[in-house]
Formats: structure tokens, C-alpha cells, sequence
């Protein structure tokens, strides 16, 4: 039997503020984009960097998470599949790529003044969209009564 494998792996600073919705069967959703960087030096030896564009989605346990504790310039590791999707309408087909998250980890954050400091709790959603949080710079799942706030 062949086995297959969508997984998707990002560390980057998140670049809106979370947008809550729910889905026409009632399931709460979160959406926000995430900003990747690479640097490199070309042939002359100039130094370049390109910025790439993430839309991460989050269902389940992780969008109480992401609306209550993620806000725009905090830095996020998260792992998830890749989805692609299309909508019709006046100006054509338009195409998507988003990833579906399945696990957070929280790096820190920009934002703040003084006294801000790095945050580190890791966040899964599980399977079945329910998971817990925990501490440390590893995604674990627990129940809900063993989340630090």
C-alpha cells in the first residue's frame, strides 16, 4: 500500500489581525495571513530577500485560541496540510491555497512595549478539531482544564 503526505511546516510573523466566521453549518472558523522570508545573495553578490504570503485557516478548539491570544505581528509556528480551493464570480475563477492548521506553537510577539516578553505555548487541534495547550516550545495535546489561562 502507497501512503501520500500534505504536510506544511511555517514559522513567520502573522500579518492581520484574526477574522472570526462561521460556516453555514454553525462551525466557528479562524483566517489570517502569515509572512515568510528568505535571503540570498544572487550572482553579483547583492544581497536579496523575498517575502511569501501564507493564508492559514483554523478549526475547532484552535480558533478560541487564535481569537483570544493571536494578534497581528506576533511570530507563529504552525503545521497544517495544504488545501486548494476556487470561486467563481465576476472576474472569473479565482484560485486559493490555503493551510488547513492542525497544530500552533506561539513564538512571540512584535507588538507591546516594555517589558514585552517571548511567549512560547503550543496548540493542537487534533483530529477530530479539539486539543488543548500547554507550555514550552512543543505542540501537545491536553484537555481543557489543563490550558494556563
Amino acid at each position: 500500500m502507497s501512503r501520500s503526505l500534505n504536510k506544511v511546516m511555517l514559522s513567520g510573523n502573522v500579518g492581520n489581525a484574526p477574522e472570526i466566521r462561521a460556516t453555514s453549518s454553525g462551525a466557528r472558523v479562524a483566517k489570517l495571513s502569515v509572512a515568510t522570508n528568505r535571503s540570498w545573495s544572487d550572482r553579483s553578490g547583492q544581497q536579496q530577500e523575498k517575502t511569501e504570503w501564507h493564508r492559514l485557516t483554523f478549526f475547532g478548539r484552535l480558533v478560541d485560541i487564535v481569537e483570544r491570544w493571536v494578534k497581528k505581528g506576533d511570530r507563529l509556528y504552525v503545521e497544517g496540510r495544504i488545501e486548494y480551493s476556487q470561486t467563481e464570480g465576476e472576474g472569473g475563477t479565482k484560485y486559493w491555497t490555503d493551510i488547513v492548521v492542525t497544530e500552533m506553537v506561539m513564538l512571540g510577539s512584535t507588538g507591546g512595549g516594555e517589558g514585552d516578553s517571548t511567549t512560547g505555548g503550543g496548540f493542537s487541534g487534533g483530529t477530530d478539531g479539539v486539543g488543548g495547550g500547554g507550555g514550552g516550545q512543543q505542540p501537545v495535546t491536553e484537555t481543557d482544564d489543563d490550558l494556563p489561562f
